[in-house]
């Protein structure tokens, strides 16, 4: 089984001697094949012809890793492992779900048809991420290789896919570093007893406000003036903003502790940085279901938008948010994987770990809708007490009859009281005065509440004033995203650090080295982030480039098992390995399903980005608003730029291999 060992024939040294031992090990290996059918139900129907042949091939893989394997075997069994399934399962558990999935998941939720946004996730979930994560799982703990060394050997002919996908992983790297970074100064600045993005700041030797803040709301002022020190434009530079220099420092260096001494110190902050953020999360849920008017909120979450399910649009923002939430394509999973025992049941990790990662965000969800609920609820009680105000100035300019009467305990009951006189009143009276009211209609608020700013973790500064004692829970909250975030990096790291120690031997006599460089390069590369224009430049790659590099990278990991290595060897090579039978439906669902939903949403990448200008949000300091701008034509082709330099491996390695034979 050539791809199911460590190094393919072509890579070992051609005068290796054999010894007695594959001889047995091929013998036993034939009986498995045979149980494996007998496992996978497939009886009598093993006598066909391809089947024949198709156990041929397997087992002629067999001998052939008896005749040259022994160093590869050597390196396997020298190879650190997870001193269990509960630190293997964290890891992994711990790349996937970062702050993305809390902060985009309800804002794409409300935006993209409701309930039919979540009907097309757990379709893309079933038959497309799953079986793309259980490739990449299973080929990861079965060759105990990175994601270089093991497209290598799936196929010479495609093990550029692996170059490629650690490009992806630096970069993604690079940027991913930020989110944390902006959420570490959130949650710095969340100790004092007033939280600065509650108010204007005073000028300078004056009792008046900053006049751009008095323009805009204190949260929104405070990110793009305070947080970012954002300019108008993408063009204009200049040099990294301090604090967030500093808190980039930080959170890589915390990263670079974590992982400096490999696996034995991943996995103590693995314990903390993953079961934190679940009881945290299910704390701050708690809290926000005992709010007034959450219950509002958690029923917007039923209905659906049925015309949803029919539009390109949603389905293509569906899938960008189930590929880069999860992180499939970027090698970490892969990575991750190959630490655990090769007979670790990676069937059931796949679908424990994608479900893990939709219960988080329908549980941020929950929480994001139940305190919209509030917001919304508050705001239109306020609604109603300004139109009893405008009421009462009418009846004193003597523009209205003051019969009206107003109830005297409107501020305590403000909306039943309201809507109960406003019912009371005479039709000719109502009709008289509806004009000078404004909307208070509670759907009506929660969507202005919903639209809020351009920027979700604007959206999470603003719940976290909703509570009272907020700076205690801001910190709660702000910890929550900071150690999700640190966790995901761990495992972005991971996806370098293993393909670089397979690759190059000689790093393995000094990981702490290489760990500390790597660190150290990614810190001094994300500074460009850091930058007062550094958050366009973010959009630019996180909208833009990371989802079409990714769903390359998905489609040619999928073309290459289904297709060039044969998803029915791959299934049953697997059910050797596992002892146990695999459903037949993963053979369906790599050969066709995955292939056409991952070529659909790549057309429709495409065609997006040809049609449709592209475009990020950006701060006016004249109006004090957002405004959607356009990139400027270097940044577009910036953009063209990176996505060759992250698809040009895939054929400079078809092409090395073809001239090398």
């Amino acid at each position: 089984m050539k791809a199911l060992d460590d190094a393919s024939p072509t890579a070992r040294s051609a005068d290796s001697k054999p010894s007695a031992a594959p001889f047995s090990e091929s013998q036993t290996l034939k009986s498995e094949l045979l149980s494996a059918k007998e496992l996978n139900g497939e009886g009598q129907a093993s006598d066909h012809p391809s089947s024949k042949r198709s156990e041929g091939d397997c087992l002629q893989k067999v001998e052939a890793k008896g005749r040259g394997g022994s160093e590869d075997a050597a390196a396997a069994t020298d190879r650190p492992s997870w001193h269990n399934k509960m630190e293997y399962f964290l890891a992994q558990v711990g790349f996937s779900v970062g702050p993305t999935s809390i902060w985009r998941f309800p804002y794409l939720f409300f935006h993209n048809g409701g309930g039919s946004f979540l009907i097309i996730y757990m379709l893309l979930l079933l038959f497309v991420e799953i079986p793309l994560l259980l490739l990449e799982m299973a080929t990861g703990q079965r060759m105990r290789k990175g994601s270089v060394g093991v497209w290598k050997v799936i196929s010479p002919w495609i093990g550029g896919v692996g170059y490629s996908s650690f490009v992806v992983c630096f970069i993604v790297g690079l940027y991913y570093g930020t989110f944390v970074a902006w959420c570490l100064y959130y949650l710095v600045q969340s100790f004092q007893s007033q939280m600065p993005w509650a108010s204007c700041p005073l000028l300078r030797n004056s009792s008046k406000f900053d006049p751009e803040c008095a323009r805009t709301k204190p949260t929104i002022y405070f990110w793009y003036k305070q947080v970012l020190k954002a300019t108008d434009e993408i063009e204009v530079g200049g040099l990294p903003v301090l604090h967030l220099g500093v808190s980039l420092f930080v959170t890589w260096l915390i990263v670079c502790i974590s992982v400096i001494k490999g696996l034995k110190a991943t996995r103590k902050m693995l314990y903390v940085t993953v079961l934190l953020p679940y009881i945290i999360l299910f704390c701050v849920l708690i809290r926000s279901l005992m709010l007034d008017g959450a219950e509002y909120g958690l029923k917007r979450l039923l209905p659906a938008k049925v015309p949803a399910l029919y539009s390109v649009e949603v389905w293509r923002n569906t899938g960008y948010q189930l590929f880069m939430s999860m992180g499939s394509g970027l090698g970490s999973f892969t990575a991750i994987s190959s630490y655990v025992a090769r007979s670790n049941n990676c069937v059931i990790d796949a679908f424990a770990v994608a479900l893990l990662n939709l219960l988080t965000s329908v549980m941020a969800m929950m929480f994001v809708f139940a305190i919209m609920g509030h917001v919304a609820t508050e705001a239109n009680g306020q609604c109603y007490l300004k139109n009893a105000e405008r009421v009462m100035n009418l009846v004193s300019a003597g523009l209205l009859p003051p019969e009206l009467g107003l109830p005297p305990d409107l501020k305590h009951e403000s909306s039943y009281l309201y809507q109960l006189w406003i019912r009371k009143l005479p039709e000719e009276v109502r009709n008289e005065i509806l004009p000078y009211f404004s909307d208070c209609e509670l759907s009506e608020q929660l969507e202005k509440v919903m639209e809020g700013p351009g920027v979700p973790i604007v959206a999470i500064s603003i719940i976290a004033s909703v509570f009272s004692g907020s700076p205690l829970w801001a910190v709660v909250i702000f910890l929550f995203l900071v150690t999700m975030g640190l966790s995901t990096m761990m495992g972005i790291l991971q996806g370098l650090l293993t393909p670089l120690q397979d690759t190059f031997s000689s790093t393995r006599k000094h990981p702490e080295l290489l760990a500390g460089v790597l660190c150290v390069l990614m810190f001094l590369g994300s500074l460009i982030f850091a930058r007062p224009s550094g958050s366009y430049y973010v959009t630019l790659l996180d909208h833009y480039w990371a989802p079409l590099s990714v769903i390359c990278i998905l489609i040619l990991e999928n073309m290459a098992i289904a297709w060039i290595y044969g998803a029915k060897r791959f299934l049953t090579e697997l059910i050797i390995v596992l002892q146990r039978p695999i459903l037949p439906v993963y053979h369906w669902l790599w050969c066709y399903v995955s292939p056409f939903m991952l070529l659909a949403l790549l057309a429709s990448t495409l065609i997006y980005l040809l049609l449709t200008p592209i475009t990020y949000l950006a701060w006016n300091s004249s109006t004090s608003t957002e405004m959607i701008r356009h990139y400027p034509s270097w940044a577009k082709v910036l953009l063209v730029v990176l996505i060759v330099i992250t698809i040009l491996p895939i054929p400079a390695y078809f092409l090395y291999t073809l001239m090398r034979d």
